[in-house]
């Protein structure tokens, strides 16, 4: 079996997210409103594989694709080793065409290199077992229960002759590699993007809004410092998801709207950092124009953060009860809970001051 392992900054790498071209896979659209996260295009057999990981139930959805010129005499397989990196002991899904015309789908454990790809039950729960053919595309479906505590497996795939309806030997061919089933770098990216642009950036805007009820300069150093940070932070995993967008990194992520957020972030990010730097003198009376301007654009990018943040979560499929959702909710709540109630000191200071000036005017 065949097988393969799951400023000037920020305009190149604009530019590079914007024109680079989409990996073929990625091009695909499955009938019946199938959605998958993650696709790598095979290096043999005119393959690529598409998956969804969830780590709540520790199970994944796959999708296996096939171009070839005559499907209705060849049999198509994928396959996992749990356990080893050889062809034997690999639990696989089998499909073909039969000669009537109807789709086989089913499991077949590989127990010897003599295998003729009988039913059998695997070594971890299947379910969803099934396959269409699509003019001259074969796709298998499948979702996979992993065995605990896996953090790599090898994947296989082959295709082989069919006689009678039945698999026959495939011409020996075996490469073996090692396949992620959490693949770290997406981690490392939703880690770096939320602590930046989601977290990091409303506490930078809200040491701004409420840190000038205080005198002195010190909540103007921590406001830069802080979105310099944020900025810096999800910089780094904006170009860690750049690069797992173009299948730099393994794994190839779908792109979508997160993608094309993330790079108006990016954006919105640098032009705030250049505005805020090139920002008129307190007396200048253009001033009022970039208060407006950079209050405007900074709450718009805390949104779009935010927003962007829990699609992550969603393509990654962590729900609500996952405890990265959780602790980002009560994280972002906290902060939201804290900018109230200096909002509300914020206001009766404010209401003090009026009400002792008009005492003063009156006398």
């Amino acid at each position: 079996m065949a097988s393969k392992s799951f400023s000037f900054a920020f305009l190149l790498l604009f530019f590079l997210c914007t024109f680079a071209a989409a990996e073929p896979c990625d091009n695909h659209r499955f009938r019946g409103g199938k959605n998958f996260a993650s696709c790598i295009d095979l290096p043999s057999l005119n393959c690529s594989l598409h998956w969804n990981f969830h780590s709540l139930t520790q199970t994944v959805d796959v999708a296996l694709r096939q171009n070839s010129v005559d499907q209705k005499t060849r049999w198509m397989s994928w396959a996992i080793n749990p356990h080893s990196k050889g062809m034997v002991g690999s639990q696989a899904l089998v499909a073909f065409q039969k000669d009537d015309g109807t789709m086989v789908t089913y499991t077949s454990p590989i127990t010897s290199y003599a295998t003729q790809l009988q039913k059998g039950d695997l070594s971890f729960p299947v379910n969803g077992v099934s396959s269409i053919l699509e003019g001259n595309e074969m796709i298998m479906f499948a979702t996979l229960a992993l065995p605990a505590n896996t953090t790599t497996v090898n994947h296989l795939w082959q295709e082989g002759p069919l006689v009678g309806n039945v698999p026959r030997m495939h011409p020996c061919k075996l490469v073996v590699d090692k396949t992620s089933s959490r693949n770290q770098w997406k981690v490392v990216h939703g880690i770096l993007c939320t602590l930046g642009w989601g977290f990091l950036m409303p506490v930078g805007a809200s040491i701004a809004r409420h840190g000038k009820q205080w005198p002195g300069t010190a909540w103007f150093r921590a406001h830069v410092f802080s979105q310099c940070s944020a900025f810096l932070i999800g910089l780094a995993g904006g170009i860690i998801g750049v690069l797992l967008w173009l299948g730099a990194l393994g794994a190839r992520i779908g792109g979508g709207i997160h993608q094309y957020i993330g790079i108006t972030l990016l954006g919105l990010g640098a032009i705030q950092g250049i505005v805020g730097y090139c920002r008129p003198h307190k007396e200048d009376k253009k001033r009022v124009y970039f208060n407006i301007f950079h209050c405007s654009l900074g709450y718009g990018t805390i949104g779009l953060s935010i927003a962007n943040v829990f699609l992550g979560f969603h393509m990654v499929h962590l729900m609500i009860k996952t405890w990265p959702q959780v602790t980002y909710i009560a994280a972002i709540s906290l902060l939201g809970t804290i900018s109230l109630i200096l909002e509300g000191v914020g206001c009766w200071r404010r209401t003090t001051v009026r009400r002792e000036i008009a005492a003063e005017e009156t006398l």
